[in-house]
């Protein structure tokens, strides 16, 4: 079975034990909820977005753009809710775009050689060719499957990402990257993620035989040699339950950070509260959408990429 399918059981998952009747009106509050004014054809096939331009855009200035995308089963109103990166776009005066994934549950295609990342690439060239995009401000985040496509497009767009950030993400080993440019990262990841497990290892939705996630220390250190990384992580207490361990000693304008939330689930710092019965706690402690924005600001692309 394909990780993309194995996605697909994930959302099956989220929803164990709830009435019939309950899934049929989940189901149809997520089709009504899935909201987009933006379409596009790539690959010969209509995609969807969600685009946000603050009233402040001025055409006559670079603007950074940011990409933010849905965990799997997700779709872009959810989110656009959910970051909150509408409300720093009116308050930073950047564009921000929320791409939608195909089928329903709404996954990613997150194999190399997949649809998605030629949709991404698209996408940029029509936003680039509407509005006064900033090529060196093009960021990428996402949450759970949105965040393991965000570390395919780190690899596959290295050279039009300028730094990315990845939530609870479901991940590749950085390794697989080849030799694609260092792109600098900010994840965040809870100690007591069930879908994406912090210590690695097989996610309750994979089937006997899987491929185990890399646990999210390990990934991190291998992203930290992908980007040329030199000398020991330094880690620091943020607050009571969260610790920031960072690598700063990189290729130019590469740093590796990592948040990570003791007792955290499968969630995004910050946000909404989700159902914690299914995924965990969410922590008000630090603010993600915020962090990454700030971490974003001081990571323009650099020239040799």
């Amino acid at each position: 079975m394909s990780r993309r399918k194995r996605i697909l059981l994930w959302s099956l998952l989220i929803v164990i034990g709830l009435p019939v009747a309950l899934l049929g009106a989940l189901a149809g509050w997520a089709k009504l909820s899935d909201k987009t004014n933006g379409t596009i054809v790539s690959s010969g096939v209509a995609r969807r977005y969600l685009l946000y331009v603050p009233k402040s855009y001025d055409a006559s200035k670079a603007t950074p753009l940011v990409v933010s995308l849905h965990p799997a089963a997700g779709w872009p109103a959810m989110q656009k809710n959910m970051s909150g990166w509408n409300r720093l776009a009116d308050e930073h005066g950047f564009i921000v775009v929320y791409p939608a994934g195909t089928d329903f549950p709404q996954v990613w295609s997150t194999r190399p050689t997949g649809r998605d990342v030629q949709f991404i690439s698209d996408l940029l060239d029509k936003l680039e060719s509407s509005y006064n995009i900033d090529p060196a401000r093009i960021y990428v985040n996402g949450m759970s499957q949105g965040g393991g496509m965000t570390f395919l497009l780190s690899c596959k767009l290295a050279g039009r990402i300028a730094a990315v950030g990845e939530v609870a993400a479901a991940v590749e080993h950085p390794d697989s990257c080849g030799d694609a440019a260092p792109v600098p990262v900010m994840a965040f990841h809870g100690t007591a993620d069930r879908f994406a497990p912090y210590q690695g290892g097989i996610s309750p939705v994979e089937p006997p035989g899987a491929a185990p996630f890399p646990a999210i220390r390990e990934w991190v250190a291998a992203w930290a040699r992908r980007n040329q990384c030199s000398g020991d992580a330094s880690e620091v207490v943020v607050s009571a339950h969260v610790r920031r361990l960072a690598y700063s000693n990189c290729a130019p304008n590469a740093d590796v950070v990592l948040y990570i939330v003791e007792g955290g689930g499968h969630s995004w710092p910050g946000a909404g509260d989700l159902p914690e019965q299914f995924f965990g706690s969410t922590t008000h402690e630090i603010d993600a959408t915020r962090l990454l924005w700030e971490f974003y600001v001081q990571h323009p692309r650099s020239p040799e990429r």
